[in-house]
Parts: C-alpha cells; structure tokens; sequence
C-alpha cells in the first residue's frame, strides 16, 4: 500500500506547518480544474486522502501504528461525483493565496458585494479649519476594470462551472462517528462558494475585476472642523463586486497648532503683556485673532491676569456658521525691576498724596505697583 507520507513528499516527523505546506502545493498542481492529464484527478485523491489521514493528530498516530489498516476506512475519499468529504479537505487550500486558484484567476462569491470604505488623514492649518476651505487630495482606490468590465475573465472568455462542487457553491462531507453518520455542508473552498472558476484571468487587472488607481477629489472642509472631526465622501471608497454599490471615503481631520493662539472647542485664546502704567492709566494695543490684528482696549486700574473678552471673535460652530464663539485674553501686567531717578521722583510725589491709613508712605506704595520694598 502506498506511504501516505511517501505521498505528500515530507519525512515522518514533519510538522503540521510543513504538511499543509506540501498539501497545498500538490494539490494545487494537480488539481482536476487546473490538470488536464491523465491520471491527475486520482492523484489528486491521493493526495487529499493522505493529507486527511496525516493532519488529525488522533488518525497519524493510528497510521503510524498500524498503517492505513488501523483508520478503518476514516480517511477514505468519496466519489468525485459525490463530492463529500471536501468540507475539511479544502479548508486551507486557498490560504494563502489571496484568494486566487492556481492559475492567478480570482474565485467571486456570489452576488453584488459592497465595496470597502477608505480613510484618508487629512492635516489642515489652524486658520482654515475655523473658516472652513476646499481641498484638492489624491486616493488609491479601487474601480471596475475598463477592460473586462469587472467579470476578472479574458476578453472573449467566462468563468467555468466549479468542478470541485458542480456548481452549487457548497461541499458536503460525510463523517462517520460512534452516534451514527453526519453530513456537514461548507463552502466550496475552490471557488469560495461562487460556483464558477475564472481559468482565463483578465491580464489588465490579473482576474481581480478591478484596479487600483488614483483619483484626485475636491474635498469640501466646513467651519467649525477640529482634530479628531470625521468627514464622510459618500461613493468614494473602493468599488464594490459584481454590481455592488462601492464603499464610502472618511477623511480624518488633524489640525495644526498656532504660535500665538489656541483652541478650545469654539473658543479662542491668547495672553497679551502690558505695562504696568497701561495697566494703570488705560490704554489701546493692537492683538492678533483669527481674523486678522485688531484694537483691544485695556480699561484704567487693569488687574493682572484679567480675561478680556472679544465677542464673535471665536470659532463658528460646526454646521451654523454664523454663531461663533469669543476670544479670550489673559493680560499679565509686566512690572519693572528697575526704575530711574526721575521715575522714582515722580513715583514718591505720587505716593506722598496718599494719607490713608493702607498706604502712608513710598515704601507702601512701592509695594503696592512692585509687590516688594522698595
């Protein structure tokens, strides 16, 4: 009798990575669709029958005690026009492969498929993710092949009728167990449960039915949108199979930090440093926002860290433009470490106007505007 390990062409120790590697390739050279010679299709029995004996560690260890006596018919293979038996048989046969039988032509399943959705990261400048812009941006995706129109077969050609299952799309394997026989019904692992082969692949798209290219889109990017913002472009991602509506594109939105201002929700903010006698006495500086330098008034008697609010100087909402947020201003008041003479002249005639019991000399008033003795 035939050495089931003869067979496969792998040594008696060979593991389980090693025999499914050695079944796959044999099968795949001899397997009745792709194999036209004679005697291809018994030996391809063969090899699926020595393959089932070998990979159930329980079946190879009987083998290896009393041969293929000692399986008792357990790894026996059907008919080929029964088809049973194939269910466990195939269940790797294709792994591996991406798919593709052995010629390189893609097995479809059966009806429409939806194509996949795509993300594209998207990095948007500070300024123009508050006012919103239009983006040109280029994506790999997949579409129908021009050349067979998405049937993956050589012009002139068509897919066959699967061998494996006749066309049903499934295989039926009969176990026979203590409790009495089982039928289990799978997927054809050769056509993936289409029911037809593309022997004559497209050479355009390689029997795939489709190609990846790269389309150039217009991206419409609204106001309001911040780090983390999801866009979706319905239609854009990868087209689907055999008729199927294609996928959708979903554009992650990162924004860019600015220098001077930062971003909270719809709400902008910025630090602005002043002099003490501004702070004091008033005044008017120029501020940069998002929309553009402009006056801020900093009223008399300023308190360091006060927020000074310009109303609608912030962020549109998202989806309602014309509500916007504010921008918020924190002014730290910068004191000197030093004065001249005549600054200190004009400090102490200052301070000796003042008789309250709080401030009653220079040294309390330098204190007040320092926060030290002076």
């Amino acid at each position: 009798m035939a050495d089931f390990y003869q067979i496969l062409g792998v040594s008696r120790d060979a593991d389980a990575d090693t025999l499914k590697r050695a079944y796959r390739k044999l099968a795949r050279q001899y397997h009745p669709d792709i194999n036209k010679e004679p005697g291809a299709e018994d030996k391809f029995k063969e090899i699926g029958k020595a393959y089932e004996a070998l990979a159930d560690p329980e079946t190879r260890a009987r083998y290896d005690q009393f041969g293929e006596a000692g399986l008792g018919g357990a790894a026996g293979m059907p008919d080929m026009g029964d088809m049973g038996g194939f269910a466990d048989l195939f269940e790797t046969f294709f792994n591996g492969f991406g798919g593709q039988n052995p010629q390189g032509g893609r097995t479809q399943k059966r009806g429409p498929q939806q194509g996949d959705d795509l993300r594209y990261d998207l990095n948007v400048d500070f300024k123009d993710a508050i006012f919103g812009q239009q983006r040109e941006i280029k994506i790999p995706h997949l579409e129908t092949c021009e050349v067979c129109r998405g049937t993956g077969a050589k012009v002139g050609t068509g897919p066959k009728t699967c061998s494996t299952c006749g066309g049903s799309g499934q295989v039926r394997r009969a176990t026979r167990t203590p409790f009495g026989n089982f039928t289990q019904v799978a997927e054809c692992p050769s056509c993936n449960g289409a029911g037809q082969i593309i022997a004559d692949p497209c050479i355009s798209c390689g029997g795939n039915g489709v190609k990846q290219v790269r389309k150039k889109l217009r991206i419409n990017i609204p106001a309001g949108v911040d780090t983390g913002t999801k866009l979706r472009v319905s239609g854009e991602g990868n087209v689907g199979l055999k008729g199927g509506p294609p996928g959708d594109l979903y554009v992650f939105i990162k924004v860019k930090n600015d220098s001077k201002l930062k971003r909270d929700g719809v709400t902008i903010y910025s630090e602005i440093v002043v002099s003490y006698l501004q702070a004091i006495l008033g005044d008017t500086v120029k501020i940069t926002t998002v929309d553009g330098d402009v006056n801020l008034k900093i009223p008399g008697g300023t308190q360091p860290n006060t927020t000074l609010s310009l109303e609608n100087k912030g962020v549109p909402r998202l989806g309602n433009p014309v509500a916007r947020g504010n921008h918020e201003v924190l002014v730290k008041v910068k004191l000197p470490t030093r004065i001249t003479d005549g600054e200190r002249e004009l400090l102490e005639g200052l301070a000796s106007q003042y008789s309250d019991k709080n401030i009653n000399s220079s040294s309390g008033l330098f204190s007040k505007l320092f926060g030290k003795e002076s």
